[in-house]
C-alpha cells in the first residue's frame, strides 16, 4: 500500500487489439479471439499496425536495423510521451523491459553465423537488452535513468515497481514504463512446445485461460507493447497506482509454480496492504492458459480473499500471452475498465458477483522462477 498514489499521466500500446485505445477498447468488446491458427498458433499485429510499424521503421536509416521489439517499444512510447503533455526538459526516467528482447534479430544474426554469412557489424549493440530504452531515450530526446531488464513474463509490471522506487527517492521527476515483446518465430514456439505447455488447439479459442477445468495446457505467444507515464503529483491522470506488491518463492523446476502459489499470496497481501479485501473489485489474472499456471493463481486468491474473492479476468484467451509485455498490456486492460465502468469476462469463466462499480482493480504478473508482481490501481 502506497502512503502517497502514483498517477498514470497516459497509457498508448501496439498489440494484436490495435494500436490507439479506442481501437484496443473496441476489440476487448467483441467475443472473439485474436489468435491465428492458418501457421503458427500465436496472435499478432494486424495489418494496420504492421503498416504503422514498417512506417516508423523508415523514419530513420538507423531504425532499419532494429529489431521489432524496439520498434514496437519506440511505436508506444511515443504516443504516451504525447498524450501526457510532459516536456522533455524535465528529468524522465526510462525502464523498458523484455522477456527475450531482440528475438527476429538474434535468430537472423545466429542463422547467418552457423551458415557462414558474414554478420552484421552492429549484430551486438541491436541483439542486447539495454538496446530498447537507449533507443527512446534517444528518440524522445529526453535525459534521465535509462533501464531495461528481463524478469521473464514479470518484467512489465517490474518496470512499474522500479518507476515508482525512482519518482519515491527523488530521483526522477517522471518515470515512462512499461514491457514490448516480438516473439512469435517458429523456434519460441518450439521452445514452449519443449515445456508442453503450449495450445494446440485450432478452434475459436486456442488459449483457454481462465478455464478451470481443462485437460491440457493451452498457452499462446502474442506480441505487443505497452507504455505508461508515471508521475507523484499530475493535474490529470487515467488512474492512479495505491498499491504494490513482490515476492518470489523457491521453486522444484525452473518453470514452476506451488500448487498454491505462494508469491502471489505475499504479492497480493503487500499489495492490498491496509485496504479491506472487499475493497478489491477485480482481478486481472496472470492465468497464461496452463493447467497448473491457472489453478495454482486461483488457489492464491482465495487463500487471500476467501471464496467470495473479487470478480476475476485476463486477456489471454484473446491475445495470448505477450511474455515481458504481458503485465503492461493487463494492466491496460485494467484502465480501460475502469475508464469505460465495464467488467470484460473470460469465455470460459462467469463471475457469480459482478462488481455494480470498478473502483479498484488488482494486476496480477508472474515469471519463471517464481518472481510475481501485484499492481493495485484506482480510478
Amino acid at each position: 500500500m502506497l502512503k502517497q498514489p502514483i498517477y498514470i499521466t497516459s497509457f498508448a500500446s501496439i498489440s494484436p487489439l490495435g494500436s490507439s485505445v479506442d481501437e484496443v477498447w473496441d476489440n476487448y468488446l467483441k467475443p472473439e479471439s485474436l489468435i491465428d491458427t492458418k501457421t503458427l498458433i500465436v496472435s499478432k499485429l494486424n495489418n494496420t499496425a504492421v503498416d504503422l510499424i514498417e512506417s516508423l521503421s523508415f523514419e530513420n536509416r538507423k531504425y532499419r536495423k532494429l529489431d521489432k521489439t524496439v520498434l514496437l517499444a519506440l511505436f508506444s512510447a511515443r504516443q504516451a510521451f504525447k498524450n501526457s503533455e510532459w516536456s522533455n526538459d524535465s528529468v524522465i526516467g526510462i525502464n523498458m523491459g523484455s522477456s527475450r528482447g531482440a528475438t527476429e534479430l538474434f535468430e537472423k544474426f545466429h542463422k547467418d553465423f552457423i551458415y557462414s554469412k558474414p554478420l552484421n557489424a552492429l549484430t551486438s549493440p541491436n541483439t542486447t537488452l539495454g538496446n530498447i530504452s537507449t533507443w527512446l531515450a534517444n528518440d524522445l530526446q529526453i535525459q534521465g535513468p535509462v533501464i531495461s531488464h528481463s524478469i521473464t513474463c514479470s518484467t512489465a509490471l517490474h518496470s512499474v515497481l522500479n518507476g515508482i522506487a525512482w519518482l519515491n527517492s527523488g530521483m526522477s521527476n517522471q518515470f515512462i514504463v512499461g514491457g514490448s515483446e516480438a516473439a512469435n518465430t517458429e523456434f519460441t514456439v518450439v521452445q514452449m512446445q519443449a515445456l508442453n505447455i503450449y495450445s494446440k488447439i485450432k478452434n475459436e479459442y486456442p488459449c483457454k485461460s481462465l478455464a478451470f477445468n481443462k485437460t491440457q495446457n493451452t498457452m499462446v505467444l502474442g506480441e505487443g507493447s505497452a507504455v505508461f507515464c508515471l508521475e507523484k503529483n499530475a493535474e490529470k491522470s487515467v488512474a492512479k497506482i495505491i498499491g504494490y506488491g513482490f515476492a518470489t518463492e523457491l521453486v522444484e523446476h525452473n518453470t514452476s509454480i506451488s500448487t498454491n502459489a505462494s508469491c502471489f499470496q505475499d504479492s497480493m497481501q503487500m499489495a492490498i496492504g491496509g485496504f479491506n479485501v472487499s475493497d478489491i473489485d477485480a482481478i486481472v489474472m496472470h492465468a497464461p492458459g496452463t493447467i497448473k499456471g491457472d489453478l495454482s493463481e486461483l488457489n492464491a486468491i482465495k487463500k487471500v480473499f476467501g471464496k467470495n474473492h473479487p470478480a476475476l479476468t485476463s486477456n489471454k484467451w484473446k491475445i495470448g500471452h505477450t511474455l515481458g509485455a504481458s503485465g503492461a498490456l493487463s494492466l491496460e486492460f485494467a484502465i480501460l475498465m475502469l475508464k469505460h465502468q465495464q467488467l470484460i469476462e473470460s469465455p470460459f469463466f462467469e463471475n457469480k458477483n459482478k462488481p455494480k462499480k470498478l473502483n479498484k482493480i488488482l494486476i496480477n504478473a508472474v515469471g519463471f522462477g517464481g518472481n510475481a508482481v501485484s499492481i493495485l490501481i484506482e480510478r
